[in-house]
């Protein structure tokens, strides 16, 4: 397996690599023969090449198996026609990455802040509020006076068919329950469509239970009792929102791992962001970005029918696990180790054949 490395901004650099050095252990156990090809992006790129996204380096993740993005500094990036493209909608955009998938869980002997819980959401990912990436040309947010801003939605009937319909079939992987998050009471055409189209896909899988709760009303929720949810699914922003704070729930939004999905390509990316304060200090956490990872191999698997990534991916996620379980983790998660540390201890983990435990890594989209 071919996969293209690119650590980023900040913290970016210093999680890759812990990242880098599990993915090894992986590699080695399970005969994977992983290869990382390390290419710089964001503010490296910049410096480098007068841009932060080489337009070679599409074609080059294109032809790779997957790509891990470490964390970019997304708010120094304001103008394209300097060469600040935003990596991360660069990607997500071009090679289509319409499901970005979220797991959150508890961990034992790091307990959640509202009891214990298993969820995913599945956010919609190319489209919604989002300015840069919902038009063909220019940017969906307008100045029409130097104190008037409009900004642009764009909910379209295709976009939400196909998240529904993943965020369906990874329900039917797991507890077989949807909640569609939306706020069709008042957005009633954007959100009336969105919700109208998960409906419909739901149709199509037997046993399915499904049930809809606005976005404010699921903030309420979630906060209350987060055990009740199985697989959420939202439009862009509302699920960018809610995966944070599932995340968060879950002890910190440095456990939560992301993966981005399309039909032929997937980009694994920490749920959280570069953090430049604490950058170069060996404290940041890894694992957001090697949960991902372990994403990224389960899909792999998945869509190769290759059963030894996903194998992989459950070794990591039970590496992870047992790591919180014994307090070998950096210190944001009530552990004394730093950054590479960290990383270390979970990649011998996974050399020490851990036990698998549960499946959230079932993510045919």
């Amino acid at each position: 397996m071919h996969i293209v490395v690119l650590p980023g901004d900040g913290i970016g650099p210093e999680i890759t690599a812990a990242t880098s050095g599990v993915l090894r252990a992986a590699s080695e156990r399970f005969q994977l023969d992983l290869r990382l090809e390390e290419h710089a992006v964001g503010h490296a790129s910049l410096q480098q090449f007068g841009t932060t996204v080489r337009p070679e380096l599409l074609d080059v993740v294109r032809a790779a198996d997957g790509l891990i993005l470490g964390p970019t500094a997304t708010f120094d990036f304001k103008d394209e026609a300097h060469g600040e493209i935003n990596p991360s909608r660069h990607f997500r955009k071009s090679l289509e990455l319409y499901a970005n998938v979220r797991p959150a869980r508890t961990y034992a002997g790091r307990p959640g802040r509202c009891g214990d819980f298993d969820l995913v959401v599945v956010r919609e990912n190319t489209e919604g509020f989002y300015a840069d990436r919902n038009m063909e040309q220019g940017n969906g947010e307008l100045l029409v006076t130097p104190d008037v801003v409009i900004s642009l939605r764009r909910i379209t009937r295709l976009c939400c068919e196909r998240i529904a319909h993943a965020a369906c079939r990874l329900a039917m992987k797991r507890r077989s329950h949807l909640t569609i998050v939306h706020k069709a009471n008042v957005l009633k055409i954007g959100d009336g469509m969105f919700l109208d189209s998960c409906r419909e896909a739901a149709k199509a899988y037997p046993g399915l239970a499904v049930d809809d709760i606005l976005v404010d009303a699921m903030m309420a929720h979630v906060v209350r009792s987060p055990d009740r949810f199985d697989v959420i699914v939202a439009t862009n922003m509302f699920g960018d929102i809610l995966s944070d704070l599932t995340a968060e729930l879950s002890g910190s939004l440095g456990l939560g791992g992301s993966l981005n999905v399309g039909d032929r390509h997937a980009m694994a990316q920490a749920a959280h962001g570069s953090a430049p304060d604490i950058a170069g200090q060996d404290v940041a956490n890894p694992v957001s970005l090697i949960l991902s990872a372990a994403l990224l191999l389960a899909w792999h698997g998945e869509t190769r029918r290759a059963g030894r990534y996903a194998e992989a991916g459950r070794a990591i996620e039970a590496a992870v696990a047992k790591a919180l379980r014994e307090g070998r983790a950096t210190r944001d998660v009530g552990g004394p180790l730093g950054t590479l540390a960290a990383g270390a201890a979970i990649a011998a983990m996974v050399q020490a054949d851990c036990p698998s435990v549960l499946g959230f890594f079932k993510l045919q989209t």
